[in-house]
């Protein structure tokens, strides 16, 4: 039988939006799929050896905050200083309280789990980023080379 195949694109560079890759990848590899995960765009921030990732409320209104909050934080989240990073560090405490992984832990699970973690090179070039910025172990290729591998598998997911 052969090995079933995911494969993720990875667009979004929030702390919100860097648990489903990893959790993702991380699961289907412990399942016994190869997998794939190509990162581009805001995506390439999860790939950074020094994380400083916050919540974007503003683009998740579904995101559940305490004391109705959910109500007025997209506009006091633009117009009051510090209300993004207060809700990062809130989000922060309660993943640590449930005993929810961090990112760190989650993408070097996945590393260990040999899951690919590509970086688009054309997204690279194209915002200046630099290779020593990463983590060590990323490979770099563009999106014709992660479609050889995409058009192959079980599951795509864009994300």
């Amino acid at each position: 039988m052969e090995e079933k195949k995911l494969a993720i694109i990875a667009t979004k560079g929030s702390l919100d939006w860097a648990y489903p890759p990893f959790i993702l990848a991380s699961t289907a590899a412990a399942l016994g799929y190869e997998v794939q995960v190509f990162f581009t765009f805001y995506g390439l921030q999860l790939l950074k050896k020094k994380l400083t990732l916050e919540v974007t409320p503003l683009g998740n209104p579904g995101m559940p905050m305490p004391m109705g909050m959910d109500k007025w934080f997209p506009i006091l989240g633009m117009a009051l200083p510090g209300m993004q990073a207060m809700m990062t560090a809130m989000m922060k405490k309660k993943m640590k309280d449930k005993g929810v992984a961090s990112v760190e832990e989650l993408r070097d699970l996945c590393q260990e789990a040999e899951v690919q973690l590509i970086a688009c090179q054309m997204t690279v070039d194209l915002f200046d980023m630099d290779r020593k910025d990463f983590i060590d172990g990323v490979e770099y290729a563009g999106a014709a080379a992660f479609f050889e591998f995409a058009g192959e598998s079980d599951i795509c997911l864009y994300i």
